[in-house]
């Protein structure tokens, strides 16, 4: 599928970037997509959890009472769970939540984020941008006139550009992230997805050299 470059003041320049129908224009799989994305939100948990059990908490080891001709009832010592300041039974302990996926799932799963985001027309590719110093109004001004300003935006370089990503890490509604650093819960998260010309370029030429 062909897509019209823009320039940073939002006007067509002539040029067009071809993204392949292999990866733009297939059948999105939902299945896969739920895959990735649970995936991923699983590993945002830490999984540091911890509580004391009876042999982790402080006090004495010793039998409160004898067993029997009290009158009440049968205890250990002053670290049992039953008592306040004792351990916790069951417990949550430190683990990892990661699930594991293949390489062709995860594969999938982006090709099909980025059809969806195709199928919407939520693609716009821009010339590479070149600030000569850090200004977040420089970006946000791009962003206007690329008519994303009210949008959740994935920004997508080939590259880091030290200018571009100062000037954008300030902006709340804009992710930014390298093209090898993609992944399917950010695309799907985003409104729009705006491609540098050189990034979108990448992509032909990956499939190329697959080819």
């Amino acid at each position: 599928m062909q897509i019209e470059v823009l320039n940073t003041k939002g006007k067509k320049t002539g040029r067009t970037v071809e993204l392949p129908e292999e990866i733009f224009g297939a059948e999105p799989n939902n299945h896969v997509v739920y895959l990735a994305v649970k995936q991923y939100l699983a590993t945002q948990h830490q999984g540091t959890h911890k509580v004391k059990t009876r042999a982790e908490v402080k006090g004495a080891s010793r039998k409160l009472h004898r067993q029997k001709g009290t009158g009440g009832s049968r205890k250990g010592n002053i670290r049992n769970p039953l008592y306040k300041g004792g351990g916790t039974i069951f417990g949550p302990k430190p683990h990892s939540y990661d699930i594991k996926l293949n390489r062709k799932v995860k594969d999938l799963a982006r090709v099909s984020a980025f059809s969806s985001k195709a199928k919407d027309n939520a693609i716009v590719v821009v010339e590479d941008i070149t600030i000569d110093s850090p200004k977040t109004k420089t970006f946000v001004d791009i962003l206007g006139n690329l008519k994303v300003a009210d949008k959740k935006v994935m920004f997508v370089q080939p590259e880091n550009n030290n200018n571009v990503e100062m000037s954008m890490r300030n902006v709340p509604t804009v992710l930014g992230v390298l093209l090898k650093d993609i992944n399917t819960y950010d695309v799907l998260n985003a409104d729009v997805l705006v491609l540098t010309e050189s990034a979108a370029k990448q992509f032909s030429l990956a499939k190329k050299a697959e080819a």
